[in-house]
């Protein structure tokens, strides 16, 4: 006869089944604890009554730091600026209506540089949806099309799986935004909580990562037999991991070959190597953009044929072979028809094109490598960066170069921000970036305002590192009340300011292209920087002469609080090399500074 269980047995059993039943959940708990499951620290954010439920619970806990930015577009910079300074996936939280609305921006930025961002929206409640109710927009609509993905919840048996899901499909394949919106009546009701593990998917999303092999042997025989090689790579580079770097690093070390890289994608290549010709595209080197013409074999390596960068798509690199490695299979073929295309994850179509030359024995033809090198060389003779230095007035390429002289002398981690336009150019020409995920820039959508609060991003994803947002006075009028934000929080991030009192690239533009007629870009009426810093509670500095500039940026250096550095720059100074739009890139204006050609290597 059997045994009859005691009462303790019982209630183990009882215990056992208990642990085995998903936990009963209110939605707002369910989203702070598929936060926390899914590893994420801070979120960045602005409360609202549709959200209030999730910001209760907020309270109530001391795993996850929120960041309170000013507006809401702030907070979507901040956690690009997070997410890309770390590679893990930002994350943010908004309310309903304007809240929502006003993320749009920063998802629109995210989507178009595949920034990976969970941003979590509020809602009316489920019964009012429709009615035009108080703070209601169509979230889910509205951000339809500028990002990876959306949902509108309603169960909040499936609020959970959901969140788990929108970071698996942020962070996977080509990573973008993805928004959650959560009605606040879901917020408050009780549903069964699904771990991370038992999440179920509603959708099947799995993008190929492995390349196909006989399509990489193709690519690496191609390069092989190449007489003007050259290596494109772009921000899919760095988007992969930093195995992606040091993939590339190698694989252009074992062929020779020269290498260049898009807006998006420096850092992912050291800037100080021989091999690197610089940035290419409309404000790229003389150097760069002239071995994209000439060119016999183009190797594409996580880059999409942006028009900033291809210029006249139909003179663009005309004598070429195109290999192109991307894992999204609609940036193929979609803006330039290539020869060979590998959908595949960056780093490991590099190590596999590493390991099929290696295996193959193949050897680049160094007599046409040697051929191009000089090529190249008689190229970079030109000097395209060139500018003449004044002594009176401080040119923006000089203190671009007197800020990197001090940044290179400093031991700690650097990290760069812009906001766009001419200042944005320069940082990219004259702060080299030798790693990844040290350069923040706004690039598919150039949003001006986005420099400050992604740069408030990236400081609080490393509190010790030093952080400068280079910035333009027009740019950075754009979001500058998350400067309370940086004083709040004791964020030291430095605003380093080339203030010409324009808005420089339209300014450019006016003076080249519409016969300098200069419409509404002049900007009247700035702020005093250095009291508009001190009214929040940080610190100004100016630099109004050379001989200025370096006492500044060493000051600038060691502040312990938020500080704007207003460096009063040439007003007429421009952004060279440019391509100008619909030209192709061996139609190039250069500056009137750049040297002549060195005859010898003619």
């Amino acid at each position: 006869m059997a045994k009859a269980k005691t009462k303790k047995e019982d209630e183990k059993v009882a215990s056992i089944d208990a642990k085995k039943q998903p936990k009963e959940m209110t939605g707002a708990e369910m989203v702070i604890e598929a936060l926390i499951e899914q590893g994420v620290d801070t979120i960045f954010g602005y409360p609202g009554g549709a959200v209030l439920p999730i910001y209760d619970e907020i309270f109530k806990q001391k795993k996850i730091k929120h960041v309170l930015v000013r507006q809401e577009g702030g907070a979507l910079h901040a956690a690009e600026g997070y997410a890309r300074s770390t590679g893990k996936v930002g994350c943010a939280l908004v309310t309903s209506g304007p809240g929502a609305t006003n993320a749009v921006t920063g998802l629109t930025d995210a989507m178009l540089d595949s920034i990976p961002v969970v941003c979590i929206t509020g809602q009316v409640p489920t019964f009012l949806i429709g009615t035009d109710g108080f703070q209601e927009a169509d979230t889910v609509g509205i951000t339809r099309p500028c990002t990876k993905h959306n949902y509108l919840v309603k169960d909040p048996d499936e609020l959970a799986s959901v969140v788990h899901e929108a970071f698996h499909i942020a962070r996977s394949g080509r990573p973008g935004p993805v928004v959650i919106d959560i009605p606040k009546d879901v917020q408050f009701a009780k549903g069964a909580y699904t771990t991370k593990e038992k999440a179920v998917m509603h959708t099947h999303y799995q993008p190929p990562i492995d390349p196909d092999m006989e399509a990489i042997e193709k690519a690496v025989e191609l390069m092989a037999e190449a007489k003007r090689p050259v290596f494109y790579t772009g921000g899919g580079v760095i988007n992969t991991g930093p195995g992606g770097s040091v993939e590339l690093r190698e694989l252009v070390k074992l062929t020779g070959f020269p290498i260049t890289s898009t807006l998006m994608g420096l850092g992912a290549y050291p800037a100080n190597d021989k091999q690197w010709l610089g940035m290419l595209g409309m404000h790229g080197t003389y150097e760069a953009n002239w071995a994209m013409h000439d060119c016999d074999v183009m190797i594409n390596i996580g880059a999409r044929f942006d028009d900033r960068v291809t210029g006249r798509i139909d003179k663009f690199s005309p004598n070429s072979k195109k290999i192109h490695v991307d894992i999204d299979v609609s940036s193929i073929n979609k803006n330039v028809i290539v020869d060979l295309p590998i959908l595949a994850d960056a780093e490991r179509a590099i190590r596999a094109m590493k390991e099929v030359w290696k295996k193959k024995g193949y050897k680049s033809d160094q007599k046409a490598l040697g051929e191009w090198w000089k090529q190249i060389d008689h190229w970079r003779a030109k000097n395209c960066l060139a500018y003449k230095k004044d002594k009176k007035v401080i040119k923006p390429q000089y203190a671009l170069e007197r800020l990197r002289h001090f940044m290179e002398k400093d031991k700690r981690d650097c990290y760069v921000t812009t906001e766009v336009g001419q200042h944005q150019m320069w940082a990219a020409q004259f702060l080299p970036f030798n790693e990844p995920n040290r350069w923040m820039t706004s690039g598919g959508l150039g949003t001006m305002g986005y420099g400050l609060p992604a740069a408030i991003g990236a400081q609080m994803a490393h509190p010790d590192a030093f952080v400068v947002d280079v910035a333009g006075e027009a740019s950075i009028l754009m979001n500058i009340q998350e400067m309370s934000t940086a004083v709040q929080y004791r964020l030291p991030v430095k605003i380093f300011i080339l203030n010409n009192q324009w808005m420089g690239m339209v300014r450019q533009w006016q003076e080249l292209l519409h016969g300098e007629r200069y419409s509404e870009s002049y900007t009247e009426s700035l702020p005093d920087f250095v009291k508009l810093a001190e009214a929040y509670g940080g610190i100004g500095l100016r630099a109004e002469t050379p001989d200025e500039l370096d006492d500044v940026i060493k000051e600038m250096m060691t502040t312990d609080r938020v500080t704007i550095v207003d460096v009063l720059v040439d007003q007429k100074e421009n952004c060279f090399p440019m391509i100008p739009s619909g030209k192709a890139h061996n139609e190039m204006i250069l500056s009137p500074d750049a040297d002549k050609f060195d005859k010898t290597l003619v």
